[in-house]
């Protein structure tokens, strides 16, 4: 998860003269390449919208210098609008294939030997069977997780980060909160989430809307 820099006091920053040249040396110049990066990622998960480098600068100037705006609000509002219907139309779209998709791979995992599924539409598959008791919805888990999305992409990984993770268990996705309650300690179960029982048709991050998930959970213990 990327964490942006702290919020300054607008009356804390200094507008430079831009230059082709430069460094990043001095904690100002970090401080201003920080805030740069952050924007640019963050507008780059949201997608949707291609950014014209030369404009963004240009607002990014004036809004620092506190210039006379070059564009009126009314145009502003309008342009935004617009960019949000191609934004939602795009997103649309993508779901509708994700969930075809998703639809076609659950219908093929359900087949397979092993596979238990659910009568919500959970399906899973137990790697390891533990011995120790089974969580109740009031109570607090460690876990180790490994997440992939049906083409194998990792999006989140306490098992790469090295380190387990405690939640409650009603705090996390309807298909964990299920599963959970399912899986005695010690157990790991590999879980495959419809859409529905996870983040539904809103994107997340690195989940596109839409997406089914499949995640291998190792229960380490309930606290």
């Amino acid at each position: 998860m990327t964490t942006g820099p702290p919020s300054l006091p607008l009356d804390t920053i200094t507008v430079m003269s831009s230059s082709p040249e430069f460094s990043l040396d001095t904690a100002d110049q970090r401080v201003s390449y920080g805030i740069a990066l952050n924007m640019g990622a963050n507008i780059a998960r949201q997608g949707g919208v291609e950014i014209d480098l030369s404009a963004f600068l240009v607002g990014l100037q004036d809004g620092l210098s506190g210039a006379r705006p070059r564009v009126s609000e009314a145009d502003i509002q309008a342009a935004f609008q617009s960019a949000q219907a191609k934004v939602e139309a795009a997103a649309s779209a993508g779901a509708a294939k994700q969930a075809e998709e998703g639809t076609q791979f659950l219908a093929e995992n359900k087949a397979r030997k092993g596979v238990v599924t659910t009568a919500s539409g959970l399906q899973y598959e137990v790697l390891t069977e533990g011995k120790g008791a089974k969580p109740n919805p009031d109570q607090t888990v460690e876990v180790h997780y490994h997440g992939t999305l049906i083409d194998g992409t990792v999006f989140d990984s306490s098992v790469k980060r090295g380190e387990t993770i405690s939640f409650p268990v009603t705090g996390v996705i309807q298909g964990w909160v299920e599963a959970l309650q399912l899986m005695p300690v010690g157990s790991k179960w590999k879980l495959f989430i419809p859409a529905n029982l996870g983040y539904g048709n809103r994107a997340q991050g690195a989940i596109p809307a839409g997406s089914v998930l499949i995640f291998e959970v190792e229960l380490i213990g309930i606290e």
